[in-house]
């Protein structure tokens, strides 16, 4: 997605942020999906939290787990893999403010949705 984010916590929080509205947006797209499958909520939620963990941190998620696997033998690889990421210092916050992120959007839209019953 290539946005100029900043870097530390600062970046966390707006990738945290921008996660709420993926999960907000994935919980509506899913909410009508199931309406129109007559799916039980839990199935909307479910697939929701699932689309939106994988839309708003999957490539961080990915760096963090290939950072975790992949043996890094020398200096000059480490850097040119770390040279890859945005922002390598923070990955880890990033990844849980995104995921945190998705998750709360994901909880408000089901709020939403659910407040406004009959």
């Amino acid at each position: 997605m290539n946005l100029p984010l900043h870097l530390g916590w600062l970046g966390a929080l707006e990738a945290g942020l921008i996660a709420l509205l993926v999960g907000a947006l994935a919980y509506a797209l899913f909410h009508v999906i199931a309406a129109r499958a007559r799916w039980a909520p839990g199935h909307a939620v479910g697939w929701a939290c699932l689309a939106a963990v994988a839309v708003a941190a999957g490539i961080d998620i990915w760096h963090l787990f290939r950072m975790g696997v992949v043996k890094l033998e020398s200096p000059v690889y480490a850097r040119i893999a770390l040279s890859k990421i945005h922002d390598a210092d923070s990955l880890g916050i990033r990844v849980l403010m995104e995921v945190l992120g998705a998750l709360v959007g994901v909880t408000l839209g089901w709020m939403f949705f659910h407040r406004r019953k009959p």
